[in-house]
């Protein structure tokens, strides 16, 4: 089965304001060359920014938006109640498990914990996939 990804909102503002170090920058090209998907939690953070500007908004219209199934509410509330995690980032941590997508994101701490969480931090790695 071919990999599938998730950015999530760190990653595309550093993506977006050219941050990411090189072999991050590459790794996530490919995947939003191939696929770009989101979760409608990213969606929301990146665009209720009051810096957001056109150029962004047509970004994110890009990206695949993943909203709230109801599998994905029961992941996230099963999430909640074994771990102590905040609700965005349970939401983006049940839409990566459901959907089966590597989570692409800098807050390691955040989602380290999460049984059948799979996530890369593009500022650590040091070559192409």
């Amino acid at each position: 089965m071919e990999k599938r990804y998730l950015i999530d909102s760190n990653i595309i503002l550093e993506y977006l304001s050219n941050t990411l170090p090189f072999d991050g920058k590459i790794l996530l090209e490919k995947i939003i060359d191939k696929e770009f998907n989101i979760s409608i939690i990213n969606r929301i953070e990146i665009l209720g920014h009051e810096s957001v500007n056109k150029p962004i908004e047509e970004f994110i219209d890009l990206a695949n938006s993943y909203g709230l199934s109801k599998e994905i509410e029961t992941t996230t509330i099963k999430l909640r109640k074994k771990k102590k995690i905040k609700i965005p980032d349970a939401i983006i941590a049940a839409t990566c498990i459901v959907n089966d997508f590597i989570l692409i994101t800098r807050n390691e701490n955040d989602f380290k914990n999460i049984e059948n969480l799979k996530f890369i931090n593009p500022h650590k790695i040091n070559k192409k996939p």
